[in-house]
């Protein structure tokens, strides 16, 4: 399971909405995105952080197996922007997810089932 950005926030700050996502990632080799690590990277610097902090959540995120930008995932990416969702501006973060679950033949399990739901081979799994 390729878990988004959202989901993960969910879990990271205790939001009930975890919960909702628990029955789908239990039990489940979970995955995110170099893109999500980037994202969650960001927020230290955001949030004015402290080394405590930021180091958790280094820490909570050895609980994922990241898939890191490959060539495969390049051109991935390049189809699904260029061809797949031409029309249709997905943001960028979005649309490497995307990728990834594409590149990977994995389900995504997101709290934003719009963001994902009309791209052809990703199975979304949501509670929204």
């Amino acid at each position: 399971m390729l878990v988004d950005t959202n989901v993960i926030s969910y879990i990271l700050k205790k939001d009930t909405r975890a919960k909702l996502y628990e029955q789908h990632l239990e039990g489940q080799t979970l995955f995110v995105s170099f893109m999500t690590v980037a994202e969650l990277y960001r927020w230290p610097f955001e949030k004015n952080w402290g080394e405590p902090k930021k180091q958790r959540l280094v820490l909570f995120l050895k609980n994922f197996a990241v898939l890191p930008y490959d060539d495969g995932l390049a051109w991935c990416w390049a189809e699904l922007t260029g061809k797949i969702c031409r029309g249709r501006p997905m943001p960028l973060a979005d649309s490497w997810i995307a990728a990834t679950a594409l590149r990977h033949k994995i389900p995504i399990v997101t709290h934003n089932r719009k963001h994902f739901e009309n791209i052809p081979g990703i199975r979304v799994i949501s509670e929204s």
